[in-house]
């Protein structure tokens, strides 16, 4: 069974962890089809693709039937997001499994309502090294496919 994965990440909110998107996409493309593949793009920047300024709309509506569609949300939540959050508020709102990976240590605190959603939501939040992301991917995924 494949999975429909919509990856979260920061683009606008700051690129500093590019490098971890990238990889954490190519774990996920074990899985399934990841819809946002090219969050873990170096090209990407907060002015967005190749610098290349996208319509703030077609961006909204066309991430949001990506999340529709989604079965499985993955989102690296160390790097902080307003965009991030929306669409962590709005899958959910669908009631989306969720997965949100914080790395640690950070000079960031992840926000309450991230952390604290996990309580009698779909959502968990999973505190990670780099060194362990692939491991904990696979965990969550081979239950996923269980389920």
């Amino acid at each position: 069974m494949s999975l429909g994965i919509y990856f979260c990440g920061s683009i606008r909110g700051g690129r500093q962890d590019v490098e971890i998107y990238s990889r954490i996409i190519g774990s996920l493309k074990r899985f399934g089809k990841v819809f946002t593949e090219h969050i873990g793009n170096s090209d990407l920047n907060v002015k967005g693709d190749g610098g290349v300024t996208t319509e703030d709309t077609y961006i909204h509506d066309r991430d949001l039937i990506w999340l529709k569609q989604a079965d499985v949300i993955v989102a690296e939540v160390t790097q902080p997001s307003l965009g991030v959050g929306y669409e962590l508020g709005r899958a959910v709102a669908m009631n989306k499994k969720i997965l949100c990976l914080f790395r640690t240590p950070s000079k960031h605190l992840l926000s309450a309502m991230i952390r604290g959603a996990e309580n009698g939501t779909s959502l968990q939040v999973r505190d990670y090294s780099e060194e362990e992301v692939e491991t904990i991917l696979q965990q969550y995924f081979e239950k996923q496919l269980q389920a």
